[in-house]
């Protein structure tokens, strides 16, 4: 894989932590600014709402500009606003500042998407978007869990904080390693902005983001409010969040991994074996939550089977979308944060219910029985090619 691609995933990494961070702060962001948990929570659809909003419409800004010089300037807004988070005591604003980081990083990753698929050749995309993916599961792994524990230690801020300041050497990075000119889909510069937004009715192109968005929000629905099970449910220490933290993100990677060497041959087999799967997993971990070994287990398992799932239909999209290049990767970014804005939402309407913190387990299972229903029998249009036959 080409060096840029691994540049690109340190600046991902950051953005990653950022997005995933909430999910061990909330309780501290809610007392802190006087608020409920639910209340907190809607941060994370702030950053979601930002993240469909931007996507396409910095996505189609960025066109005609250098990759390296729009990938730069997503950047050092992303951080800004994390500076300014860091200081308000004021909800509203860390709430807007959540909405200009999200669209700073929708722009990014929108043109990142494109970048990476550019720079490889067009049957390993799957790869390619493995690499790229990788920041995100790195920072599960490790950025959330420590953005984790440093809240617990010295407060959410420091948090912010922290992340404002790991986005200056992901600048350095892209602006050192990503090439200065525009990258294009061929030598004529790429279709007109209008044939491009004519690719996207495309019904299988519609079809892959409608299920990445269901499976995203399965997974944003159940991580988002996962602090209260492992501090509440389970009985477990607040230094035990971090641990369920890094267990989802190793999982994550795993799962990314994996999905990578599979997603561009085989992805009917990912979306037959993983989605069953998967959608047993957040019934069970509802069901064993009180019980510390299985709850830790299944945190890694449905974090490797969602992010799996996840990146399999981010690259069904990216194929299916391969005639617009320029707002491919504004699709996949759209279609994920879609997810990651309904998730958390119809979690936390469960919360009130007799099933409590549990509630948001059970709605993600819920996500995953629909997408499931939708997807199976139309199995054969998930995993058609660009040739138009089914991969097995």
């Amino acid at each position: 894989m080409p060096f840029p691609l691994y540049l690109l995933a340190l600046a991902v990494f950051a953005m990653g932590t950022s997005e995933f961070m909430l999910a061990g702060l909330l309780p501290d962001i809610a007392s802190d600014l006087d608020v409920t948990v639910g209340t907190a929570g809607t941060l994370t659809t702030a950053f979601a709402i930002g993240m469909i909003v931007g996507a396409p419409l910095t996505a189609g800004l960025a066109r005609s500009r250098p990759g390296r010089s729009s990938l730069l300037g997503f950047v050092l807004v992303f951080s800004a606003a994390h500076a300014v988070g860091a200081v308000t005591s004021s909800f509203p604003v860390l709430f807007a500042t959540r909405v200009v980081a999200a669209s700073a990083n929708a722009g990014f990753l929108a043109v990142a998407l494109t970048t990476a698929a550019a720079l490889v050749p067009s049957d390993a995309k799957g790869r390619a978007l493995a690499v790229l993916l990788s920041g995100t599961t790195v920072a599960t792994v490790a950025g959330v869990p420590a953005g984790s524990a440093l809240g617990t230690l010295l407060g959410w801020r420091a948090t912010f904080w922290a992340v404002a300041a790991l986005c200056l050497p992901a600048a350095v990075g892209v602006f050192a390693g990503v090439p200065g000119r525009r990258v294009r889909q061929d030598a004529a510069g790429g279709p007109a902005l209008r044939a491009e937004l004519a690719r996207l009715k495309r019904p299988r192109l519609l079809l892959a983001m409608l299920l990445g968005a269901l499976v995203n929000g399965a997974t944003f629905a159940g991580f988002t409010f996962l602090s209260p099970v492992v501090t509440g449910t389970a009985g477990l220490g607040e230094l035990w969040v971090p641990v369920a933290l890094v267990l989802f993100g190793t999982g994550s990677f795993a799962g990314v991994t994996v999905a990578g060497r599979l997603s561009d041959r085989r992805p009917g087999s990912v979306v037959a074996v993983g989605g069953p799967l998967l959608l047993v997993g957040w019934p069970a971990l509802a069901v064993l939550a009180d019980r510390p070994a299985a709850l830790l287990t299944l945190v890694f398992v449905q974090g490797a089977l969602s992010f799996a799932l996840g990146s399999t239909l981010i690259t069904r999209i990216l194929y299916e979308a391969s005639g617009a290049p320029t707002l491919a990767g504004s699709c996949a970014t759209a279609a994920l944060n879609v997810g990651a804005a309904a998730g958390p939402l119809v979690a936390a309407t469960t919360l009130g219910t007799r099933a409590g913190d549990l509630g948001p387990l059970w709605a993600s299972g819920l996500l995953v029985a629909v997408a499931l229903l939708i997807a199976l029998p139309l199995r054969g249009a998930i995993t058609a090619g660009r040739s138009g036959e089914a991969l097995r």
